[in-house]
C-alpha cells in the first residue's frame, strides 16, 4: 500500500474519531443538557453513541493499522521520537476507547433501556470523563506529531 494512502487512511480515521468526540462533548452535550430531561436525554445518548462507537471502531482500527504500517516501514530505530510518542498515546487512547465501547456504553444502554436514570447518568458521566481524557491525549498526540520530528 502506498505511503500516501496509509497517511490518508490514518488522518481520515483521526478526523472521524477526534472530530466526533469534539462534537459530542462541546456541541451535543450542552444542547442535550439544556433542552432534555434524563428520560429523553439518556436514551438519545445511548442511540447516538451506538452509531458513533461503531464508526469509531472502524476509525480506530484504520488508525492503528495504518500507523503501525507507516511506523514499521520507517523502522523502529529510524522513526522520529514524535512517532514513538504518537504511537504510545494512540495505544492509550485506543485502550480508553475499548473500555468505553466494551464496558461503559453497554452499561449506559442497559440502564437507559431499564429507565434507571441515575445509573445511566453515572455511566454517561464516566464516558464523558474518558472522552475528555482522550481529547487531551489527542492534542498531545498532534503536538508530538508536529513538534517532535
Amino acid at each position: 500500500m502506498s505511503r500516501e494512502l496509509l497517511i490518508f487512511l490514518h488522518l481520515a480515521g483521526v478526523v472521524v474519531w477526534v472530530g466526533g468526540m469534539f462534537f459530542a462533548h462541546f456541541c451535543l452535550r450542552p444542547a442535550a443538557l439544556k433542552l432534555l430531561e434524563p428520560p429523553q436525554r439518556l436514551p438519545l445518548w445511548a442511540a447516538t453513541l451506538g452509531a458513533f462507537l461503531r464508526y469509531t471502531a472502524v476509525a480506530v482500527a484504520l488508525i492503528l493499522l495504518s500507523g503501525f504500517a507507516l511506523f514499521f516501514e520507517a523502522g523502529f530505530r529510524q522513526a522520529p521520537i514524535g512517532w514513538h510518542v504518537m504511537m504510545t498515546l494512540g495505544l492509550v487512547m485506543a485502550g480508553i476507547f475499548a473500555w468505553v465501547y466494551g464496558v461503559l456504553y453497554p452499561r449506559l444502554r442497559r440502564y437507559a433501556e431499564a429507565g434507571a436514570w441515575p445509573e445511566a447518568g453515572a455511566a454517561l458521566n464516566g464516558i464523558r470523563r474518558l472522552v475528555t481524557t482522550n481529547l487531551v491525549l489527542a492534542l498531545a498526540t498532534l503536538a508530538a506529531a508536529l513538534f517532535l520530528r
